[in-house]
């Protein structure tokens, strides 16, 4: 590409005062004006929100929707394929998913030209490509067996560039319209209760597991069994609730999002479904080369009684087993991250640290690096895809033992949903805490790291107490 291709992008600036009188925007929805802007976009197809729920947690600030993508890249099974949105084509490609992103899309902004009156250096994505990779995604780079009914209709892997943005800069409270054509506001976010809404969500059935206690039990019996053989050191075993559902899942999100307030939380609009995250977890970030992966790995549920809140926090600060499962996967992902990053300098600044969310305590570590001069964040995402932290040590034969054991394949969940902007920014989540409503159908997943030490009751209970701000959320609402 040569620079008579460069791409001119505009850059807005607005106060949240100054978009609910342009827009007219209700009483009732200005305490979130962003998310009221998201909701007027968020049935087109592919429209995308990177949500911080008001969170601060990993240095939340920014929260970036994109709508209206030029092209997607997707795959599913075998198969990857370029969509040129406008003409409604498809293009099947020999790419691998992250390559072709690389290679079909995110070429298309390598040189661009920002012009705003302020300084933007400081924001975020501005124009580039998000999406979401799922666990499956992981088959198109290593070799796995195909045990685990694979019974959705939703992609493997959906990405967009998107030409067209808003960044909500929550310490400064100003809202950024960056896009190519600087077409107004109000021409993009018209008021779409004109054309109707959808009706309020409603579950139709219960939520029902595809693993009995009993039978999640024995899973895990085999999983121990691996691990005194020496095929393992850590396996993720997860089970998968199902329930019908009519309604409107954007209404669902937002419930859900404000019940966790979790930093990695996401909302994206698909062709064939929905998928609605309220993630705390990091999966990679990179920026200005700097590369940070946060792993959760350790859990103990939240209490309203404070004194029992502590102690439940402190019995994971001290708790060996779970201090060891998390030090499984810091190594596991100093490895994977080292692949890429400068040698000597992937470090370990924080280990065993202590995060807290509405639903439970986990036991979070940090891992840096410094990116390799040339290399590609997609590079780096797809030689550590999927992440370590769930999936167990070492990745391939815990990935072979999840396929064997859990009944259905896993999609979004412990997939990513990532952007990467056009100065090679990216940042990404692990799909913990996600909900995908495909076909009138809503699955959710939990799962947690089983090691020699494991007892098998307590870690069941411990998949209940991650979706105890979920599934009874989703049940209540009506």
């Amino acid at each position: 590409m040569s620079h008579e291709d460069t791409i001119h992008v505009y850059v807005s600036r607005f106060t949240s005062k100054e978009i609910i009188d342009a827009l007219s925007i209700a009483s009732a929805e200005q305490q979130s004006v962003f998310n009221s802007l998201f909701k007027r976009v968020s049935s087109l197809p592919y429209s995308i929100l990177l949500d911080t729920s008001g969170s601060s947690k990993s240095e939340g600030r920014f929260n970036i929707m994109a709508f209206s993508p030029a092209a997607v890249v997707e795959a599913k099974g075998e198969n990857v394929e370029l969509l040129d949105v406008d003409s409604a084509t498809r293009k099947p490609l020999t790419s691998k998913p992250f390559e072709a992103v690389e290679e079909h899309l995110h070429a298309r902004v390598k040189f661009v030209e920002v012009h705003a009156d302020f300084d933007t250096e400081h924001l975020p994505f501005i124009v580039g490509v998000a999406g979401m990779a799922g666990y499956d995604t992981g088959r198109f780079y290593e070799t796995l067996p195909s045990l685990a009914k694979d019974d959705y209709i939703t992609p493997d892997f959906t990405v967009g560039l998107y030409m067209r943005s808003l960044i909500e800069d929550t310490q400064s409270g100003y809202i950024y319209y960056c896009s190519v054509d600087n077409a107004p506001l109000s021409e993009i976010f018209f008021d779409s209760e004109d054309t109707g809404t959808s009706p309020d969500f409603r579950l139709t059935s219960r939520f029902e597991s595809n693993l009995s206690q009993q039978d999640y039990e024995k899973c895990l019996d085999k999983i121990l069994h691996y691990l005194r053989a020496g095929d393992c050191y850590q396996v993720n075993m997860a089970q998968r609730f199902s329930a019908s559902f009519e309604g409107s899942i954007w209404q669902a999100y937002c419930e859900l999002r404000h019940q966790n307030q979790a930093p990695f939380s996401a909302y994206f609009n698909l062709a064939q479904g929905c998928i609605a995250s309220i993630s705390p977890e990091r999966f990679l970030r990179v920026r200005n080369g700097l590369v940070e992966t946060k792993p959760i790995k350790g859990t103990r549920p939240r209490f309203k009684d404070t004194e029992k809140d502590l102690a439940s926090a402190t019995s994971l600060l001290n708790a060996e087993k779970d201090r060891a499962e998390n030090l499984m996967i810091v190594d596991l992902l100093r490895n994977d991250i080292s692949k890429h990053c400068k040698p000597h300098s992937v470090k370990v600044p924080a280990l065993f640290a202590l995060e807290s969310y509405e639903a439970v305590h986990h036991l979070v570590s940090t891992v840096t690096g410094e990116l390799n001069d040339g290399a590609s964040p997609l590079e780096l995402l797809a030689s550590a895809f999927p992440g370590g932290s769930i999936t167990g040590a070492p990745k391939i034969r815990a990935m072979e033992v999840i396929d064997e054991l859990e009944p259905h394949r896993r999609n979004i969940y412990c997939g990513s949903v990532f952007y990467m902007g056009f100065r090679e920014d990216m940042d990404s989540s692990i799909c913990i805490r996600t909900v995908l409503a495909e076909n009138n159908r809503l699955h959710c997943w939990a799962g947690g790291g089983i090691v020699l030490d494991s007892v098998p009751c307590e870690e069941y209970q411990e998949t209940l107490d991650k979706v105890s701000k979920i599934l009874p959320v989703l049940a209540l609402l009506n």
